[in-house]
């Protein structure tokens, strides 16, 4: 079997490969295919989340806020915090 695919492609793919533990691309290909043919795959396409860098740096430094006891606001109960929120 020959899959046409870029030159890239390949490279990622068996760092991937290996980096799971597979001797090579070919075994995870293999397993794939064995998989598929006793239909034993089941494939789900998920999208990755993840944070802007901007979003990433503010949170951090929330986080680093907090930690540092900074921008604390301690209230007596629910109607304390509300009207804090207001203010």
């Amino acid at each position: 079997m020959q899959v046409p695919m870029s030159k890239d492609l390949k490279v990622e793919a068996e760092k991937a490969a290996l980096a799971m533990g597979f001797s090579s691309l070919q075994e995870s290909v293999r397993l794939l295919l064995k998989k598929l043919a006793n239909r034993e795959l089941k494939v789900t396409v998920t999208e990755e989340e993840s944070l802007s860098p901007e979003a990433e740096a503010r949170y951090e430094k929330i986080i680093k806020d907090i930690e540092a006891g900074k921008n604390i606001v301690k209230t007596k109960d629910a109607k304390d915090f509300l009207k804090k929120l207001r203010s």
